[in-house]
């Protein structure tokens, strides 16, 4: 049974932030991190059969791993209030996946996983090139309230919550994982089954092709602060703490917004205090941006893309920011020409999208 107290490093303006790894009942892993040192006892919790992820298999034509899992079927959907899984346990009360009475934010391994580092061996209908999914999926739960966002949730948690990050790909990193995705999908046209804000982070075994792609493009010398800096006039929503927001003319989005440093770093871990609290500081206005344009709570994809293991030095990190809406109550659906050979089409030009978003 784990359950230890650590103060991470650095400091959030002064303040320590404080991390408690405890092992839950079925042996998944809860960290808990605050400004407080959480000392609570725990309450009584259920005891789950974990299923240890799935198994990755190769498609040749086109040369990607997709990950099948098929006990995630029967994952949570849509519980009651009353039944949130991701919200504080109440004493006498059903156990939730948090079995303390009170938390500032959490991190569990998730009980669904698709990557797990026990991940059994792939079945005889695999096909040439399948392997383990070892790896890692965990859910990232903002706090204890079962409503918000990235804005409402405030700056000090959008901080505490960079930090968080940062520990979990220091962490993973260190157990040999290749590329680390933190991400969020909001909102029912996301398929979004659990409505507590929360985001998730899924540990591969190796670099997707997209990273492997962008990775290639960095190797080979793309600039992307020359590119944001030539650009920033025609294309900047705004900035903070040199970190700039802004609409790349290549997004396949209508509204696409993306976050990045305005000089190179890796990922969130090479940031200065300056750049942690204008990232901070943006996660939430490009949300609070959103929602007053397309009036109500936005349906997007928000995903970090930091370096993958290994391969920092030529690495630029974005934040990317994906609408799942090309107007007021008018979803952008991923159609056939997008499924089928990837080439998007965008209903918005993205300096159109960038001089209204800027405006709000």
């Amino acid at each position: 049974m784990i359950d230890t107290l650590s103060t991470l490093q650095p400091s959030i303006e002064g303040r320590s932030v404080h991390r408690r790894h405890f092992q839950k009942r079925d042996g998944r892993d809860l960290f808990l991190y605050g400004y407080e040192q959480h000392i609570e006892t725990p309450l009584p919790e259920d005891n789950f059969d974990v299923a240890k992820g799935g198994e990755l298999r190769w498609h040749p034509l086109r040369r990607e791993n997709n990950v099948y899992a098929a006990h995630r079927q029967n994952r949570t959907f849509k519980p009651s209030t009353a039944d949130d899984p991701l919200a504080a346990s109440v004493r006498g009360g059903a156990p939730t996946e948090i079995p303390f009475a009170d938390f500032e934010l959490a991190i569990f391994e998730n009980k669904f996983t698709s990557l797990h580092a026990q991940a059994p061996a792939p079945s005889i209908f695999a096909g040439d090139g399948a392997s383990h999914a070892i790896g890692r999926c965990d859910v990232v739960v903002y706090g204890p309230e079962n409503t918000g966002n990235l804005y409402t949730i405030g700056q000090d948690k959008r901080r505490l919550l960079i930090e968080a990050w940062i520990d979990r790909y220091q962490t993973l990193f260190a157990q040999n994982c290749k590329y680390v995705l933190p991400f969020e999908n909001r909102g029912d046209a996301v398929g979004v089954t659990l409505s507590h804000p929360h985001g998730q982070i899924y540990a591969f075994p190796f670099i997707p092709r997209v990273q492997q792609d962008a990775l290639t493009s960095f190797d080979e010398g793309y600039d992307l602060a020359a590119y944001i800096k030539k650009n920033k006039a025609e294309f900047g929503v705004t900035f903070a703490g040199g970190i700039e927001a802004y609409c790349p003319s290549y997004a396949r989005f209508p509204y696409e917004v993306w976050l990045a440093p305005q000089v190179q770093r890796a990922g969130p871990w090479n940031f200065t205090e300056e750049e942690k609290d204008g990232f901070a500081h943006l996660l939430g206005d490009i949300t609070r941006r959103y929602d007053a344009f397309f009036e109500g709570p936005t349906a997007y994809m928000l995903s970090l893309h930091a370096a993958p293991l290994g391969h920092e030095g030529n690495w630029h990190f974005t934040a990317q920011f994906y609408p799942l809406l090309r107007s007021h109550g008018r979803v952008k659906y991923l159609a056939a020409v997008e499924q089928s050979t990837g080439t998007f089409t965008v209903d918005v030009m993205p300096e159109t999208a960038a001089k209204i978003l800027k405006a709000l």
